[in-house]
């Protein structure tokens, strides 16, 4: 007799089973991202210690600072001026906003996609992770995605004096479709999961 707390597992067809195992071969693809979120990591820090090296008056990390965010001034700098910090500042939050996104792939991809990580009851559980699907990931990854299209834009036009206007104008626009995409992608999951409420009523 079964137990029924304890059900048996169904024996799956080899042909099946050989299916369902081929998800472990997006295993190498998470920790390629893994791999990816260390690199940001190292970029976050270099980052941050040119910008705390200029402020006490290092050329070389101001230059270094100058050069990674394509800032450009008729004036040479002698030291960092209020555009360069913020825009410094702005490149530190994308990567950090880039790294967020690189978090919600990893897991909720491996969570979904995978195997479950068995985090019921972790303190550290994200909340999102309790009732993640393909479509909430999809949401959520949306979302993500036009808030790092807000930093590059905004990036963009503080230093909107070292850009063709055809760059301010398309950059611009490719952020629209991002709110776009992500409102249809909201519409759409919205309209998928209406049926199954009304089910339930």
């Amino acid at each position: 007799m079964s137990d029924p707390q304890n059900p048996t597992p169904l024996r799956m067809p080899p042909l099946s089973r050989l299916i369902f195992a081929s998800r472990w071969l997006q295993l190498p693809l998470y920790l390629g991202l893994i791999a990816a979120q260390g690199v940001y990591v190292y970029h976050f820090l270099v980052e941050l210690v040119h910008l705390i090296e200029a402020v006490f008056g290092s050329q070389a990390a101001l230059q270094a600072l100058v050069t990674s965010i394509g800032y450009k001034s008729d004036v040479p700098l002698a030291a960092l001026n209020e555009t360069v910090i913020m825009l410094v500042v702005l490149a530190l939050i994308d990567v950090v906003m880039i790294s967020n996104l690189l978090i919600m792939v990893i897991v909720g991809g491996y969570e979904t996609f995978v195997s479950r990580m068995n985090l019921e009851g972790h303190p550290d559980q994200p909340e999102w992770l309790s009732h993640v699907n393909a479509s909430v990931l999809k949401v959520k990854l949306a979302t993500a995605i036009i808030g790092i299209s807000s930093i590059h834009l905004l990036k963009t036009f503080i230093n909107a004096a070292n850009y063709d206007t055809k760059v301010l104008l398309w950059q611009t626009l490719i952020h629209m479709a991002f709110l776009l995409s992500a409102l249809a992608i909201a519409l759409t999951d919205r309209l998928m999961s209406q049926p199954a409420q009304d089910q339930k009523h």
